[in-house]
């Protein structure tokens, strides 16, 4: 083989091998397009209702409560269809937890907190973390829609 066959093969080499890189990128892209605009469309068909919580606990209690969230409340709210969006301790109430779930709808909402008061998986850590009292002493809820102009729907 010649310099020049050589050459050229490698060049042809690179030239198929960024046409296939560019052809598979393009596809991926292409196809992370679709699913952002499927997405999209369901967000639109779809808006959430968004539920509000504020839980306030005894003097001391908020540490427990958060480690139960942690390891425990988030999968399970989870498994019985709420969608965990954020969750909150704000610097000026001292012993309070605030977060936002999401439910497809009020009926969803409802069906979803009767299937997770009634787990016994639920049931069993809600009795091990209060045996040194209760961790809630209050707990405030608010359903929520967003706005036409929310940037979050």
């Amino acid at each position: 083989m010649n310099r020049f066959q050589f050459w050229s093969g490698l060049a042809c080499g690179i030239a198929v091998a960024l046409a296939v890189s560019h052809f598979d990128t393009r596809q991926s892209g292409l196809a992370e397009d679709k699913k952002k605009v499927d997405t999209e469309t369901a967000a639109k068909e779809e808006p959430m209702l968004y539920e509000l919580r504020t839980y306030y606990t005894p003097e001391g209690k908020l540490d427990a409560l958060n480690a139960r969230f942690r390891n425990h409340t988030m999968t399970l709210f989870e498994k019985h269809g709420m969608k965990n969006i954020m969750y909150w301790t704000p610097v000026d109430k001292p012993n309070t937890l605030i977060y936002v779930i999401a439910h497809k709808d009020k009926a969803s909402a409802d069906a979803s907190w009767k299937a997770f008061r009634e787990d016994p998986e639920w049931q069993k850590v809600a009795e091990e973390t209060q045996r040194d009292g209760k961790l809630v002493e209050k707990v405030e809820s608010v359903y929520m829609t967003p706005t036409d102009y929310s940037p979050h729907k």
